[in-house]
């Protein structure tokens, strides 16, 4: 039936087919809406699950307790990609000696960390044939120095004793067998008075080294007087050292004197180096004591 709005659209009826039944909600909001429910559903989106891979897990995790057994791991990783590198440098097992005394002072302090290598690598073109070590003598002509002083510091075992504490000291000069160096080569106001006649190793019995600490003031072949040692052949020579770092060389000296004082064997003094490895997360490997 015709009427009077016959042939007029009715613009003020809601028209259901277009209008949104919830009022005051927008297509931004259905869209925000639809991924929460999506990552409410599954989790977060950007976290790591076990499924997505064991090794990818292990590594990205934030789960509290593989997150330090990983921080763990790596440290013992980096101490021993540091202990591989030292030992590839050096040539040598081990690659640090802790300084005991202060015999090399003010060079060397009791307490100081060495890095050692074998004798015959790095050598200075002024080096004693055949050993790769300059002496005091020689580095004087050649201008060549380490820890201040002209020549080499090299570290060895007291008359060839293997059992003895390895002694760093300067070598000062080279003597061959049968020579009489206290005549030929040696300082007198380092003899402490001493004539050939009272020094066992004079002449020397074989060719090597005669040998001071820096502090010291006396040759180490005076008696009395150093290392209490004979000429130091170049056999009982286990390398010289290159560079030194302060003080860190008292944590092993401590454990050392732990040992000492409790008996405790290798295994505990493995585990003390490894935490020390883990604290300091450098090379703490193959440390060794030796007193100047």
């Amino acid at each position: 039936m015709d009427g009077p709005d016959a042939g007029k659209r009715n613009f003020d009826q809601p028209d259901s087919r277009n209008e949104d039944p919830r009022p005051g909600v927008t297509i931004a909001d259905d869209e925000n809406e639809t991924r929460s429910d999506t990552t409410s559903r599954y989790g977060r989106s950007d976290a790591v699950r076990i499924e997505d891979g064991i090794g990818r897990w292990l590594l990205e995790t934030d789960d509290r307790m593989v997150a330090v057994s990983r921080n763990i791991a790596m440290a013992f990783v980096g101490v021993a990609v540091a202990s591989l590198l030292l030992f590839a440098i050096s040539g040598q097992f081990p690659v640090l000696v802790a300084v005991e005394s202060g015999s090399m002072s003010p060079n060397m302090q009791t307490g100081d960390l060495v890095f050692i290598v074998e004798e015959d690598r790095f050598a200075d073109g002024a080096a004693i044939d055949g050993t790769g070590v300059v002496t005091l003598d020689r580095g004087q002509e050649s201008e060549y120095q380490k820890f201040n002083n002209p020549g080499d510091v090299i570290i060895f075992r007291p008359n060839g004793d293997p059992t003895a504490t390895p002694v760093i000291h300067r070598a000062h000069f080279w003597v061959e067998d049968g020579e009489n160096w206290v005549q030929t080569a040696a300082d007198p106001g380092l003899m402490n008075g001493a004539t050939c006649t009272d020094i066992p190793s004079c002449p020397a019995s074989h060719d090597g080294f005669v040998t001071k600490g820096d502090a010291n003031e006396a040759y180490d072949q005076v008696p009395h007087s150093g290392a209490e040692t004979t000429v130091v052949s170049p056999h009982w020579v286990t390398g010289k050292a290159m560079t030194r770092v302060p003080w860190i060389g008292q944590i092993r000296l401590t454990i050392d004197s732990i040992r000492m004082a409790t008996g405790f064997g290798s295994i505990a003094i493995v585990g003390a180096s490894s935490i020390l490895a883990l604290v300091l997360f450098v090379v703490a490997a193959g440390t060794d004591t030796g007193r100047s």
